[in-house]
């Protein structure tokens, strides 16, 4: 081998700097061209790229000729790939450079790109080490090399975000990237047109989906772009999307990466991920990779969009509505037998073709194919004898799963009978994954905890480190497995977090074939090992990640049926993880699952039962689903009813959950009163201060809000305000939730200034403790952005305010959701009030439709919207239209609140002001004066809503012509409405201005 130089400047100095350089290159070194091609440029020097795979049936003479058809210099990027590019045997690289080269040698230079032993007949090429060398120096010595002289402003061309990153150094911010495949063949072509359609497309729109059957080689073509062109990124973050809660956390965490402030919510830092990528803020060049994404659920709150790029991996076809497709076909024949024979470079290129069309071009059973013949060393015609041979005792199918032919299946028997022979350990880590779900595998769980009770044939992870490692690096040269990139916890992986990824194919093939008699064994072992990585607290979000990591494996391990009691608690922790980390829909989906199993051995009142509802109970009413959490809880009931002995403190917690029910159902009169009495009835069994006494407590402040007493409200919220700070402290969640309440008793009460100054300091201790975009804080926020319009100092910023908090509603939960239906209804008032009438109409309907089909059409919420609509119908000029829906609106509210409740008051007020601009004006007085004797009864003399109904009969009696009694009222108001507001807030300045008042009905549910 001869000496690689360095190129300083002596060697190469006195050579006339080219007119041109062609930069040829194999797609894997395309960063390396790019850089190159740049720096030339920088000096004054036109280059061109070409990336060079020379077809196998074309004498390499003949392509090496065509490249010397440019003018110039022709510059090759070499490394120890280079020459396998075709592939062609060693010796016909050696004829053609000691022969066509060396007689060409003053049109060719070279650059190598790597440490390891080259032909021996590169020495004619005289090529430069580029390889471990920083970016100054291996641009001194590109440019020694083609006898370039060096411009000092060379560097000061371009702007630093146009700059090609040198290849050496990675992105700021690199992402759990699988490691580079050096085996990666072909598939050129379809990595440029994808990085084409994503620089191509619009700002905000530059997503695209590869899309193909399972082990096409969906991920290898994601991992391969990512390292391929990453200099065009500052940040290349992946995420494995095979299960909802790894993915959520997964992309949740590049908001540490980005220095965000957020807590540790997955949502919250979803959402806070988003807006900085679509700010482009710190970093506009990114790219996120989401691989196996089969789901399409969830897209619009996670797909982020802006300046970067996004590229998903699936096999469904409904991401075409979401990104653009590129279609991942097989490979060709081509690619096919390149692959084969730079895995097993002993077989020919007849022989790779007769093993590509016995596999179907498939990428995944091409690689397990290629991996036996290159560790085996085995003849082409033994490996298809034993292919074709070959049966499987356990399957008549045609194909193998996913469409796979038939031969994959019987490869993988015989890898698998091999290593039972060989290597009987790998077998043994085999069968312990299949007992795991596929995708990413905490295998180094085993390891971590030796205490667990493994079977015999298992022990040997714990003692013999050595084999352990053996038996990995086996599986991962027969592309059994592939390491994951780093633990759990992120950075270097010791033996106990050792992580690997199996991709769901091969899981599928490899359950079937190494299931046999220690199966049960092993998935008890791995449900044991998911016991005793439980953090044991699932309120600690710092404890999230890893509940991410176990959830996906309880199935598939066996712990959902298992009568453990550890396995039972873990999987409780995994379900309450689900409820505090906002994970919902995951969370309902693992509560029936386990309700399916464990109710065919526990006692439906036993305590894992009992809790096991609660926990359900709570995810759906928070997902929305109350009538579902009612059934669910009046079955327990009954069940604790015909129990013989039934503990009280199980039929207390029974009582408290479905007065919860009964309040989201509308019922709130029966709701108050079993609040009452589980709140006398904790009282006496746990005393004030315990937890569940103050959280029952807070629910009878909630109730007699939504009653419209919210003096009494007001009342009880400051005593459980008092009583948490004392026994759970000020930053605690239910301190906040308390004090959050509290504030907006004294806004309905309106008290709103008082209200505003409690409400901004909530929202500043929230943001602190809880993260911006946790969805306590926002539901805080949404409550400030009311706050403000109550007190009216705020106009030009509480639009923008509910819009955000809106949009970030929606990111968390759907439009459908009745948190973002709230922020719906009252974001459309605002835009109502403000003269955005098409807006604000199309956002009503559809608060209102959405209510209808969560709520019913009876329910207070549902008809209280009614009114809102209406109000819209009105300021457009449809006053007939109004009219009637306010009637239908006052009736529903009065027959099923009373004619007393603030909410039948407010509609009351609107439907007086509609009957008086549609002519009827006695009945719109006879309307007005009840209603302001019911709010001074129900609300005093100086309330908002009081003072509303004033204004509104003296502008009645004004109609009919009774001005004294309207002048002594109007008068009344003004000086009450002066003496509680200010001069200037906005209801004062309307009164005095003669404008009829109306009243916004909030949509809350408590």
């Amino acid at each position: 081998m001869a000496e690689q130089r360095s190129g300083g400047a002596a060697d190469h100095g006195a050579r006339n700097a080219p007119e041109h350089v062609l930069v040829v290159f194999p797609g894997y070194n395309r960063p390396w061209a790019n850089w190159i091609n740049q720096r030339l440029d920088a000096h004054g020097v036109r280059a061109s790229l070409q990336r060079w795979d020379p077809p196998r049936e074309a004498p390499l003479e003949d392509s090496l000729g065509d490249l010397l058809l440019a003018r110039g210099q022709v510059l090759l990027v070499l490394d120890d790939w280079f020459f396998q590019l075709g592939p062609r045997a060693a010796g016909e690289w050696n004829d053609v450079l000691r022969g066509f080269v060396a007689a060409k040698a003053e049109r060719f230079a070279s650059v190598n790109l790597t440490n390891r032993a080259l032909l021996p007949a590169t020495a004619v090429l005289e090529p430069v080490s580029l390889w471990g060398v920083g970016e100054d120096e291996a641009e001194a010595r590109l440019l020694s090399r083609l006898g370039i002289e060096p411009r000092r402003s060379a560097g000061r061309r371009l702007s630093a975000g146009a700059l090609v990153r040198f290849p050496d150094t990675p992105p700021e911010i690199w992402g759990e990237i699988p490691r580079r495949n050096p085996r990666f063949t072909g598939r050129d072509d379809l990595l440029t047109e994808l990085q084409e359609r994503l620089m191509d497309a619009e700002r905000g729109n530059a997503a695209c989906t590869l899309l193909g059957m399972s082990g096409i080689g969906k991920t290898q073509l994601a991992a391969e772009y990512a390292h391929r062109f990453s200099s065009d990124y500052d940040i290349v973050w992946w995420v494995s999307s095979d299960d909802r809660n790894v993915q959520r956390d997964r992309f949740g965490e590049l908001a540490v990466q980005l220095g965000l402030a957020t807590g540790n919510e997955p949502g919250e830092r979803i959402r806070a991920v988003r807006e900085a990528l679509r700010r482009g803020d710190p970093h506009s060049r990114w790219l996120v990779v989401f691989d196996g994404w089969d789901d399409t659920d969830g897209a619009d709150v996670i797909l982020p969009q802006g300046p970067g790029h996004v590229l998903v991996t699936s096999r469904n076809r409904g991401w075409g509505d979401h990104t653009e497709i590129v279609e991942v076909p097989g490979f060709d024949r081509a690619e096919s037998t390149a692959y084969l024979m730079r895995r097993a470079p002993h077989i020919t290129a007849p022989e790779a073709e007769e093993v590509a069309a016995e596999f179907g071009d498939v990428p995944l059973p091409l690689a397990q194919a290629a991996a036996w013949l290159g560790e085996s060393r085995m003849e082409v015609t033994e490996y298809l004898r034993m292919v074709r041979d070959g049966s499987i005792s356990d399957t008549d199918e045609p194909s193998g799963p996913y469409g796979m032919p038939i031969a994959s299946l019987t490869s993988w028997s015989i890898l698998i009978n091999r290593l039972r022979l060989s290597q009987p350990q790998a077998i043994d880590v085999l069968s312990l994954c299949a007992s795991f779900a596929p995708g990413r595998i905490p295998l180094g769980l085993v390891r971590a905890y030796p205490q667990a009770d493994l079977p015999e044939d298992l022990r040997w992870m714990v003692t013999d480190l050595a084999a352990w490692s053996r038996a990995l690096d086996t599986l991962v040269n027969y592309s059994v497995l592939s390491r994951e990139s780093r633990g759990a916890g992120g950075g270097e992986m010791g033996p106990h977090q050792e992580s690997v990824h199996m991709h769901r194919l091969v899981h599928n093939i490899v359950a079937r074939l190494t299931d046999g008699e220690h199966r049960a064994d092993h998935r008890k072992a791995v449900r044991t090992l998911l016991a005793e990585a439980d953090p044991g607290n699932p309120m600690d979000s710092r404890n999230w990640p890893r509940y991410a990591e176990l959830l996906p494996h309880l199935e598939p391990s066996g712990a959902l049926v298992s009568q453990n009691p550890r396995v039972q608690t873990a999987v409780l922790n995994c379900l309450r993880y689900c409820l505090r980390s906002a994970e919902f829909r995951s969370g309902i989906r693992l509560a029936e699952k386990i309700r399916e199993q464990w109710s065919a051995f526990l006692n439906p009142v036993s305590a894992e039962m009992l809790e096991l509802t609660s926990l359900e109970c709570e995810i759906l009413r928070k997902f929305g689903r109350f009538r579902d959490a009612y059934q669910l809880d009046l079955l327990v009931r009954g069940r604790l009813d015909e129990a013989a002995a039934p503990n009280p403190l199980d039929a207390l917690r029974s009582a408290v959950s479905i007065a919860s029910d009964l309040r989201y159902l509308g019922q709130y009169q029966e709701s108050e009163r079993l609040q009452r009495d589980a709140l006398a009835e904790a009282r006496r069994l746990l005393g004030e201060n315990e937890h569940l006494t103050l959280v029952t407590g807070s629910n009878l402040g909630i109730v007699l809000r939504n009653l419209g007493r919210y003096q009494e409200a007001y009342d009880q919220d400051v005593d459980s305000l008092a009583r948490a700070e004392s026994a759970l402290g000020a930053l605690h969640s239910q301190t906040l939730i308390t004090s959050n309440n509290l504030a907006q008793d004294l806004r309905l009460l309106g008290h709103y200034r008082e209200a505003l100054a409690r409400q901004e300091a909530n929202v500043r201790v929230q943001v602190r403790i809880l993260g911006a975009q946790h969805l306590q804080t926002l539901y805080a926020r949404a409550q400030l952005a009311l706050c403000r319009r109550r007190e009216g100092s705020f106009p030009q910023d509480i639009g923008a305010t509910m819009a955000s908090v809106l949009d970030q509603m929606e990111q968390v939960h759907g439009r459908g959701h009745y948190l973002t239906l709230s922020s719906i209804n009252n974001y459309a008032n605002y835009l109502r009030e403000h003269g955005d009438l098409n807006l604000a109409r199309q956002l009503i309907h559809e608060a209102e439709a959405g209510y209808r089909a969560l709520l019913g059409p009876a329910h207070p919420v549902t008809t209280g919207v009614l009114a809102n609509t209406a109000l819209v119908l009105q300021a457009s000029g449809e006053r007939a239209d109004a009219l009637a829906i306010l009637e239908a609106a006052l009736a529903g509210l009065t027959s099923s609140l009373g004619p007393d409740h603030p909410w039948v008051l407010g509609c009351a007020l609107n439907t007086g002001a509609a009957r008086n601009f549609n002519g009827r004006v006695h009945d719109a007085a006879e309307l007005s004066r009840d209603t302001l004797r019911r709010a001074r009864h129900t609300l005093g003399n100086d309330h908002p809503l009081t003072l509303s109904s004033q204004v509104a009969l003296a502008t009645d009696l004004r109609g009919l012509r009774e001005n004294e009694e309207a002048t002594k009222l109007e008068e009344d108001a003004l000086l009450s409405l002066t003496r509680t507001l200010g001069a200037q807030h906005p209801h004062t300045l309307s009164a005095r201005q003669r404008n009829r008042p109306y009243w916004d009905f909030e949509a809350n549910l408590g």
